[in-house]
């Protein structure tokens, strides 16, 4: 509804409960002239007695007639209260009419304004989210790398080390094996130059028992 429209009816309901105001001020009006006009007037003395004599003329026939007549209806008519005014609408001047469509047109604008602003703020929060989610993702990639290379220095550190526990294993076993090498090279010289000296010895005893 536009705002003319709601203009209207509310001017409408004013006059409404004015005209029901002046009709009650009417019935009060006229029930009090009535009431002022009955005690004003008092009949006179001798037309008082002539109605008292009139009234005991009346016989039994009359009173048994207005009897079965019934009682008299008041016929004077009584005012409706469900009268209801012609509603007028309320005149405008010629300088300030009212342009329905114009305002109809200014509330349509309105309210595409309000919802283009309601969109636009809708899809700029959803902008932030999508940047804040992106930014997430991006540090959660550069963490993942960034564990991914401290777990390959850790692996090469520690294959470095398995080869050096290697190396020096294998050196600690060459020099073993060396030392167990030239060990036994010293044993069989020993028992060679000691298989030497006892020949050398015999020969030199030979010599000598054939000289004796």
């Amino acid at each position: 509804m536009s705002d003319a429209e709601e203009v209207v009816e509310e001017y409408e309901e004013e006059q409404e409960e004015e005209d029901w105001s002046e009709e009650e001020e009417d019935e009060q009006e006229e029930a009090v002239e009535e009431e002022e006009a009955g005690g004003a007037e008092p009949e006179p003395e001798g037309e008082a007695e002539t109605e008292e004599a009139n009234v005991e003329e009346v016989g039994p026939d009359e009173e048994a007639k207005d009897a079965e007549e019934g009682p008299v209806e008041d016929t004077k008519p009584k005012p409706s209260r469900l009268f209801m005014p012609n509603l007028v609408p309320p005149k405008i001047p010629d300088g300030e009419r009212v342009d329905f469509d114009d305002i109809h047109r200014k509330r349509v604008e309105k309210d595409l304004n309000e919802l283009q602003t309601l969109i636009e703020a809708h899809f700029e929060n959803r902008k932030k989210e999508e940047e804040e989610l992106i930014s997430l993702k991006d540090r959660i990639e550069k963490r993942r790398a960034e564990r991914a290379e401290q777990q390959r220095i850790r692996n090469e550190r520690e294959k470095e080390r398995q080869n050096r526990l290697a190396e020096e294993r294998a050196r600690r076993e060459e020099e073993e094996n060396r030392r167990k090498a030239e060990d036994e090279a010293r044993k069989k010289k020993a028992l060679s130059n000691m298989m030497h000296f006892g020949g050398y010895i015999q020969k030199t005893e030979r010599k000598s028992g054939k000289r004796q």
